[in-house]
């Protein structure tokens, strides 16, 4: 099983690009089935990440990232350099998808997923707002067709 999940905030600009590039492959899928790939838009909620995650062999995390690097850069990251155990918090929103790696992997040990893909692009714009920034929709485009080579593969597989 492949599972796919796409972060970010559809008010916040660039911070759309995980949910947005989700939302299209899901398109894909319904008009090209697999029963062995899912994807998910999980917005902001990292606890929805863990448990989506849960029973599947690859997982696939695409959100935005604020580095300071060019906005569109692409950067695909092993999720095990990513994970982290969150800190002591009485407020579910600062559970994030990098703590819901490390916490799934330790709740659900072989049942959470081994094989963890992060692609991240730099937002250049995170103020409220509904599009994407030209250059940031222009990477999307290119992580969208590199995931649909992806899939294919997995299903051929």
């Amino acid at each position: 099983m492949l599972t796919i999940i796409g972060c970010g905030n559809l008010n916040r600009s660039d911070d759309a690009v995980g949910v947005i590039i989700a939302q299209g492959l899901q398109q894909y899928l319904a008009q090209n089935p697999h029963p062995k790939i899912r994807v998910f838009d999980c917005g902001t909620a990292g606890m929805e990440v863990m448990f989506q995650a849960r029973g599947s062999k690859k997982l696939i995390i695409l959100d935005a990232s604020c580095t300071g690097s060019e906005a569109g850069a692409i950067f695909k990251v092993p999720g095990n350099e990513l994970e982290a155990l969150p800190e002591p918090s009485y407020n579910l929103h600062d559970f994030r998808w990098d703590h819901a790696l490390a916490a799934g992997r330790k709740i659900f040990g072989d049942n959470f997923p081994q094989e963890v893909t992060v692609y991240l692009i730099e937002a250049g714009n995170l103020d409220l707002g509904l599009e994407l920034s030209s250059v940031v929709r222009r990477s999307a485009d290119l992580v969208f067709a590199e995931l649909i080579t992806v899939i294919q593969q997995n299903v051929m597989a």
